[in-house]
């Protein structure tokens, strides 16, 4: 788990923002959901034999309640469409949301055991239009982060019935070549054969290359769908690549799976930076009605290191300088009326000595320094120093706030 100290969080705030922003132009609406749910919600979800529930998952009993950390968003923003009944209320419903998630998984550069994600999740649209948007939105916000290299991949999985036949075409195939598989892959191969496809073991990968292809197990269907999002990307002129082997983690997607990755250079091999796709039977199994669903996660720890971005940092504007302790009351007064003009300001309030004072308003980055000794409360003037143009000015001290703030705003402009 890691700290984000204040020389670290501009760049997340930007981000945060620049998100928030950009759904909410694609009509996205933010949704808070708890950070503890019950445990039974992620195996129902995310599937028993996946890694998260087997072997990531921050779990405990309380009062006789099994509850888990959320590893991810998607269930617990599922439990809340339906646990709140939001199909009654509209057609299509879309939500996103940033939070931190927890897995104990095995630490990597950009990737802790506490993560923030940002989500979006679209429910009540079938596609394949929507999901061509949802990747045209992730692509956008990637430039707008400035991250070099994005690509795209996509592919599709297909129907429930479709990963039935895939499953069992896929193990047949390995099941005599078992012996050749990695630990790991042996191991899946009784339980969720799927995520061997995207082993990253050599001897997998070489065993993997001539395994059945599950495009050829799609059905009319799905392959329609997967056409129909292809032409929408290229419609959209968002360039992408078809992974046959792509698949995510997660038991619960269906048809579309993609993954957006980029900042290679900084993150390495690790370098997916999102990743979602089609979930259309989560709702039902959930209880609610037969909803379609899509949605995304992205890591902030990996897109903050990732932008390239220029962020300027937040900075105090006025620092205000009390010379004596008969000043620091007045100082303090000061300050506050300049705060509610949108002045940041730092008060000293240590009773140091002018130029430490100085030094302090220059490392801050302060635009102005406003001096306050006893002599200046009593003439009921104080020293307006420009920190930036070397220039020093005897003002009345109920004018000191307004002429700060004019100097400000024109020096902003």
């Amino acid at each position: 788990m890691n700290d984000v100290l204040p020389d670290e969080i501009a760049r997340w705030q930007h981000l945060e923002r620049l998100f928030a922003e950009t759904a909410r132009c694609y009509g996205f609406s933010e949704v808070r959901t708890p950070f503890v749910e019950p445990t039974g919600l992620f195996v129902r979800t995310i599937g028993e034999a996946t890694d998260v529930v087997e072997k990531e998952m921050y779990s405990f009993t309380h009062h006789d309640e099994a509850l888990t950390l959320r590893p991810e968003s998607t269930a617990g923003l599922a439990r809340a469409y339906v646990e709140h009944r939001i199909h009654t209320r509209e057609p299509v419903t879309k939500w996103f949301s940033c939070g931190p998630m927890f897995r104990a998984e095995r630490p990597q550069r950009g990737r802790y055991r506490q993560f923030s994600q940002l989500d979006c999740e679209i429910y009540g649209d079938p596609g394949p239009g929507c999901d061509a948007e949802l990747i045209d939105l992730v692509v956008g916000f990637m430039a707008k982060l400035q991250i070099p290299d994005v690509r795209v991949l996509v592919n599709s999985i297909g129907g429930p019935e479709t990963r039935v036949r895939y499953r069992e075409g896929l193990v047949a195939f390995l099941e005599p070549r078992r012996d050749g598989l990695s630990a790991d892959s042996q191991r899946r191969l009784g339980t969720n054969p799927l995520r061997i496809l995207d082993s990253k073991d050599e001897r997998d990968k070489a065993i993997m290359a001539e395994a059945p292809n599950l495009a050829e197990f799609l059905s009319d269907d799905d392959k329609a769908h997967f056409d129909g999002l292809q032409r929408a990307l290229t419609a959209l002129g968002v360039p992408f690549t078809v992974d046959p082997l792509l698949v995510r983690g997660l038991d619960y997607y269906t048809r579309t799976l993609f993954e957006v990755k980029g900042g290679s250079a900084k993150l390495g091999a690790g370098d997916t930076l999102a990743g979602g796709g089609r979930y259309d039977n989560m709702i039902e199994e959930l209880g609610g009605p037969s909803v379609p669903a899509i949605g995304f996660a992205a890591g902030v720890e990996r897109l903050v290191i990732a932008s390239e971005a220029t962020i300027e940092p937040s900075r105090i504007d006025a620092y205000v300088s009390p010379l004596g302790a008969g000043a620091i009351e007045r100082a303090m007064i000061l300050g506050r009326d300049l705060r509610q003009h949108g002045i940041a300001t730092e008060v000293d309030t240590r009773g140091g000595s002018l130029k430490s004072q100085l030094r302090r308003a220059n490392a801050l980055g302060c635009s102005v320094a406003i001096i306050l000794g006893e002599n200046e409360i009593a003439a009921g003037t104080a020293q307006v120093k420009d920190l930036l143009g070397h220039t020093q000015d005897s003002i009345a001290l109920s004018d000191v706030v307004r002429i700060v703030a004019d100097r400000l705003k024109s020096r902003s402009r």
